[in-house]
């Protein structure tokens, strides 16, 4: 394998390292103080998945737009939302990203041209595809980028996404983060033995499968994706092979559930996405990002937890009970 170091812009693989180990002690801090009820929104998160969004998003102008679905941490933090927010949100506060009415589910921030995250399957790609359309009607230049699992591939917005998309030439990225699991069932269970890529390159999408643990092969198929988009040659569709780690939604392991177990699990865990960047970087500047990211996430609590929840639809002689 070529070095990145010599094949890659030294700049872009350090943005790719710190944005995935950022992304990574975010999850593990959020999920190690969950079980204090501090925080009472269902939790889905993307510990072992890191390398997409980080990817993706390096591949992208702060003026693209990103909608994305209900494992949306990563995806937040990737295209730039405010940490601050994200967690004040989580904890239910008036100064969250959605105002504290919206949880871990439903994270926004337009500044950051994320257009919003869902809960529902498939629900915001047709929101993605309508946002590309507009781009094209105002000559923005932009592209726009729909994150989603495997799971909504099965859905009826996937076909008629991806058609609508390839009719027009939108200047649409749809990601799926292939995890093969969708909450306890196996893909196997669930889809014909066709690859979802192929399925997306039958509607004449241009379509590609790559290693969704590696943040640099995922960047560098996001790149001509983003390129391929702005010259007005129409969607792309990148299908992410990963892992989940923890379980479906919440913060333990769920292999105790019988649908997988710890055996599967080690052939993922050892191309661990952060594994795969750290060793480009020294032990000392390893640690000094932990020790920074640590200390962010760590200060984020602390301020959300003084913030105040919202007041605005208190029904008045109501209060909030913690």
């Amino acid at each position: 394998m070529t070095d990145p170091k010599k094949s890659q812009d030294l700049k872009t693989l350090r943005q790719l390292y710190e944005q995935v180990l950022r992304i990574r002690i975010v999850e593990e801090s959020i999920a190690e103080i969950y079980h204090l009820r501090e925080m009472r929104t269902p939790t889905h998160f993307c510990t072992g998945q890191e390398a997409i969004p980080a990817g993706v998003c390096a591949a992208l102008n702060k003026s693209d737009l990103l909608y994305a679905y209900y494992r949306s941490h990563g995806w937040y933090l990737g295209k730039g939302g405010n940490l601050q927010r994200m967690i004040d949100e989580f904890f239910g506060k008036e100064t969250g990203c959605s105002r504290g009415l919206g949880g871990s589910m439903h994270l926004i921030d337009l500044e950051a041209g994320l257009q919003g995250t869902s809960a529902i399957v498939a629900g915001a790609m047709p929101h993605a595809v309508g946002a590309a359309f507009t781009q094209v009607y105002n000559d923005t230049g932009n592209v726009v980028v729909s994150a989603f699992g495997d799971a909504a591939t099965e859905e009826g917005l996937f076909q008629e996404s991806l058609m609508f998309a390839a009719l027009r030439k939108l200047p649409v990225i749809f990601i799926c983060e292939n995890n093969r699991i969708a909450t306890n069932t196996s893909i196997e269970e669930r889809q014909p033995p066709v690859p979802i890529f192929k399925r997306a390159e039958g509607f004449g999408v241009a379509s590609y499968i790559v290693d969704g643990n590696d943040a640099l092969e995922v960047f560098a198929t996001a790149k001509q994706a983003v390129s391929r988009a702005r010259a007005g040659e129409g969607p792309t569709f990148i299908e992410c092979t990963t892992y989940r780690v923890l379980e479906h939604c919440g913060q333990n392991f769920d292999y105790a559930l019988g649908h997988r177990n710890e055996k599967d699990a080690e052939p993922w865990l050892a191309r661990d996405p952060v594994k795969k960047l750290e060793v480009y970087f020294e032990e000392a500047e390893r640690l000094e990002l932990t020790h920074k990211f640590k200390n962010e996430i760590t200060q984020a609590f602390t301020n959300a937890r003084s913030a105040p929840f919202p007041t605005a639809l208190i029904p008045e002689g109501l209060q909030w009970q913690s």
